[in-house]
């Protein structure tokens, strides 16, 4: 039984690595994403802002806020994927299958995260390269760790999300919705301490504001959010995440 279940879950993993590393646009593109934000924008953003009172905000601020952003991106990505799968008919295959709904679910948002990661480690290294100085080789493993978390949060909010609407552009005017207050409001590109309290309010609400805070933390060596609160509020999330979407997911009509 046990034998079947890791079968199971090895196959779904297996399915979306292998769709991924067919589909040569896709990675093209996962690896070109990153390079832009680093690139490009985290030197613009570092030129034109300084923090409250003096002092300039250098591009290491922004790494951790570019890495959470293409978490959030590449991990909402897997709802889309699990739309796309239904609507052409493939997803049934996996759902009249003789495995349970949760490991598939959890499978394939394995399959999800791998990726998530492959984006954000591209990240790590390509910052690291143009100048951003991190605290330790243990901090950057613990921030991957942190990029593992919060991908699987995210995953599991896209398919969570996936399973109950029905269409793809309906999944995607929701996302694109909710993506950009998201990153707006997770402190990805202005620090979080000062700012007024109807805002950090909802700053604080934003799981992904504490993935980024964790990334911070562990690549700079200082964030707003103490590391002892924004790992478990980012593990918590996970956890609730994708619980939620094996449920919904063991609910879908096919």
């Amino acid at each position: 039984m046990v034998g079947k279940t890791i079968d199971s879950f090895y196959a779904m993993w297996l399915g979306e690595m292998l769709r991924f590393w067919r589909s040569k646009a896709r990675m093209i593109g996962a690896l070109a994403t990153p390079l832009t934000y680093i690139v490009f924008l985290a030197p613009g953003l570092a030129a034109g802002f300084q923090f409250q009172g003096g002092g300039v905000i250098n591009i290491g601020f922004f790494a951790p806020g570019f890495i959470g952003m293409t978490v959030l991106f590449a991990s909402l990505f897997g709802g889309g994927a699990i739309i796309w799968e239904r609507e052409f008919g493939i997803l049934k295959g996996t759902l009249v299958a003789p495995i349970s709904r949760f490991v598939a679910v959890v499978g394939k948002a394995s399959g999800f995260v791998t990726i998530t990661l492959i984006q954000g480690t591209a990240i790590l290294v390509l910052a690291g390269l143009i100048g951003v100085h991190y605290v330790s080789f243990l901090g950057v493993l613990a921030a991957i760790v942190v990029m593992f978390f919060a991908g699987i949060g995210f995953v599991g909010f896209g398919i969570a999300l996936a399973s109950v609407i029905e269409s793809h552009e309906g999944f995607q005017m929701i996302m694109g919705f909710l993506t950009m207050p998201l990153v707006l409001l997770s402190g990805a590109f202005f620090p979080i301490a000062n700012l007024p309290a109807w805002l950090k309010t909802l700053v604080y609400v934003n799981p992904l504001t504490y993935g980024v805070e964790a990334l911070r933390w562990c690549l700079l060596g200082s964030a707003t959010i103490p590391i002892w609160l924004s790992v478990p509020v980012i593990t918590l999330f996970a956890f609730i995440m994708l619980a939620a979407a094996a449920k919904l997911f063991g609910k879908m009509k096919i």
